[in-house]
This record gives structure tokens, C-alpha cells and sequence, in this order.
């Protein structure tokens, strides 16, 4: 089954459809770069010229769906990042690190779609400037590298393509040149439409985490332990994940931490003192060279690498398991928890969830409903 953001795809339904559509209209932008108008006028010439495109018009039905819903979210949140700089200069900085969490958000509870196409739409809206900007920035290698393992870079490219011819400004042809050496270095990189391979998960690890470093180059196995790293938000399973695959591994809790000293998750003078003694159990059993488990929501990216920096300091190795359910089936269970969360709060969390990347662990697990799966891709 092919799965479409709309069936009904011209320009009067998507504003009937879609709020986030109507607010495109009250979005102004730069003068000089985009002269054509508004992010509504600019979104849907970008429709129109990815439509036009032979590349995108050969794609097979399900990647043409996700690369049409990618150019329509592209810009979805310079409603929340414009700023009028005055003389015709508008500015619309982390529109597309804001608009990859309200893609993730809206195809996870409005529009549900399948885990990786969600996430393969999310991470299109991200990077969809990478290949004007990728050669101007430190170490463009690793960065191509780290994009082709949540994306596929070709269809990037035509996502791109389509957002330059989708404006009127006067750099249009440098614009569209630096999407053809965006081309030639993927393909000269082995990441042209395909995730860059590594030997293993350790010289993946390796590569991203130690700066000038060999992308081949593959290290020593000699780890002490393996910490696994639970992802996900409250009421997703992670307990029972523990129950049903680790019962006899080691758990450090937050939660149990704070129920055992009966502090409120909301009282924030306590979680520095929850998390601070979370960490001392975790280096008794890392300084055993003792596999664990760490099981807390760490929903953002920032809250992970600081624990793994922890965890390899002592030579372990990190495999993260993220699990999700459908919103429905997670509210349900949410609500039949003996610790329900609020509601408003899952909101907010769910607001601020980064999916776990291949780039962050030695290892990257995925158990996403219908049916538990392992998977080496985060797309």
C-alpha cells in the first residue's frame, strides 16, 4: 500500500486541508532571494518545478509521495523563524531543525505514517539546503556521510533542485551548480543514493566521534562492557522491553530513583541530584566492566552524547534501543500506567523527541509497532 500525505495535491485543497498550509500565506521572505512572494507563493512554485522534473517523474510511486510531501513541508516553519531585518531582509534561521520536529510530530500524530518513511521525510526537510551549502563547511565529507545514512542523497539533490527553481532570485545557476558537485562528491564518496558503509558499527562509531579521522580506517574491538541505552518516551514499553528481553541485566532508573526518594519527575531542584546519583551507579558497574542498562526517556540528542561520553570514557560499548508505538496505542498505555504522565507533558516531550541516528552508538536498534524489528537504518 502506498502511503500519501493527500490524495487531493492542488494548492485550494492543501489550504482546506492543512493550517500549516494557510500560514505560508502570512510568511514574507528575503526580497533579494526570493522575490516570487510569500513561503506559500514559494512552496508551491517548488511543487511545480519538482513535477517538471524527469528524475522525479521515473521514481518509483512511493518515493515520488515522499519526496513531494518533503517539498511541501520544506519551509513549514519559517512561520516560527522569520524575522524581519527590515529593507526587504527577512531571516529565517533553524527553520529546517525546527520543521524536521513538526514533520516528525505531524506524520506521527495528525497524518500517521509508516517509521521510516516519517523519518526519511524528516530528515529531507532538515537537510534540504545541503546541497547548496556543503562544500562551504568544515569537514563536508563527514557531513555527506552522516546525511546518506539517514536519507537518500539523490533524492535530496532533486528536493533541492526543485527549491532553487521554485524562486526568483539572480544566483539561481551558482545555486544549481553546487548541486552538481554535490553529486560528484557523493558519488566520488560512495554515498550517491545509498548510506555510506563502514566495516562495522565500531568504525562508524570511530569515524563520527574522533576529528580527522580515516572514513576506513577500523579500530580494535576491546570493549569492557556494552551499556544499552534505552530511547523513548514515557509509556512506550521501555519496562517491558527490560521485563521481556533483559530480565536478569542490570537497570539503572531514573524513575526508579525518584520513586525510591519519592521526588516528583517536576521537581527540578531533585532530577540534578537523581541524575548525578544515577551516574555514580552506572560507574560501579562500568568500572566492574558490567553490562547494563540505562532506562530513561533521553529523548534529545544532547541528553545521549553526554551519556555516552560517559559510558566509552570506561571502554564500553553502546548500542541504543528506541521503541514507539502508534500515538493511539502509546496514549493508551500512557493511561493505563500506574505513573501516568499528563498529558500536556507528553505533548511537550513529544515535541522535543530526536530519533536516535546511526551516527550517535557502536549500535542502533529500532522496535517500532506493527511488529518488533531490528534495523541498522534510522530512516
Amino acid at each position: 500500500m502506498i502511503w500519501k500525505l493527500s490524495e487531493r495535491k492542488d494548492w485550494n485543497s492543501l489550504e482546506q486541508q492543512f493550517g500549516w498550509v494557510r500560514d505560508m500565506n502570512q510568511v514574507p521572505q528575503h526580497t533579494v532571494h526570493h522575490a516570487e512572494g510569500s513561503v506559500a507563493v514559494h512552496t508551491r512554485m517548488v511543487l511545480e518545478a519538482l513535477l517538471r522534473q524527469p528524475a522525479y517523474l521515473m521514481l518509483p510511486e512511493q518515493e515520488r509521495e515522499i519526496l513531494w510531501a518533503a517539498a511541501l513541508l520544506h519551509d513549514v516553519e519559517k512561520r516560527s523563524t522569520s524575522v524581519d531585518e527590515g529593507n526587504g531582509q527577512v531571516t529565517s534561521k533553524n527553520h529546517a531543525k525546527r520543521g524536521e520536529t513538526t514533520v516528525r510530530t505531524l506524520l506521527y500524530r495528525d497524518i500517521p505514517a509508516p517509521f521510516n518513511i516519517r523519518e526519511h521525510i524528516a530528515s529531507l526537510v532538515r537537510h534540504h539546503g545541503l546541497p547548496i551549502w556543503l562544500m562551504e563547511r568544515e569537514d563536508p565529507l563527514k557531513r555527506a556521510c552522516e546525511a546518506s545514512l539517514r536519507l537518500d542523497t539523490s533524492l535530496l539533490k532533486q528536493l533541492t533542485v526543485a527549491d532553487i527553481c521554485g524562486r526568483i532570485s539572480t544566483d539561481k545557476e551558482v545555486l544549481l551548480e553546487a548541486t552538481e558537485f554535490f553529486e560528484m562528491f557523493c558519488r566520488e564518496q560512495q554515498c550517491w543514493g545509498k548510506a555510506r558503509e563502514f566495516a562495522n558499527g565500531t568504525a562508524r562509531f570511530h569515524y563520527f566521534h574522533t576529528p580527522r579521522s580515516y572514513i576506513d580506517y577500523v579500530p580494535h574491538d576491546d570493549f569492557k562492557c556494552e551499556v544499552t541505552l534505552l530511547v523513548g518516551l514515557p509509556g512506550m514499553g521501555k519496562d517491558y522491553y527490560i521485563e521481556s528481553r533483559c530480565a536478569d541485566m542490570p537497570v539503572v532508573s531514573l524513575d526508579a530513583i525518584r520513586r525510591k526518594h519519592k521526588f516528583s519527575p517536576t521537581d527540578k531542584a531533585a532530577n540534578g541530584w537523581v541524575a548525578q546519583t544515577a551516574k555514580e551507579q552506572a560507574r560501579i558497574y562500568l568500572r566492574k566492566g558490567q553490562d547494563f542498562i540505562w532506562n530513561a526517556t533521553n529523548v534529545s540528542r544532547q541528553r545521549r552524547t553526554q551519556l555516552i561520553d560517559l559510558f566509552i570514557t570506561y571502554g564500553a560499548r553502546v548500542k541504543i534501543v528506541y521503541i514507539e508505538k502508534p500515538y493511539s496505542v502509546w496514549r493508551r498505555q500512557n493511561s493505563t500506567r500506574e505513573y501516568e504522565v499528563p498529558e500536556t507533558v507528553l505533548d511537550k516531550m513529544l515535541g522535543r523527541l530526536e530519533v536516535p541516528q546511526l551516527t550517535e552508538a557502536h549500535d542502533c536498534l529500532l522496535y517500532t509497532s506493527p511488529s518488533p524489528r531490528d534495523s541498522t537504518s534510522s530512516r
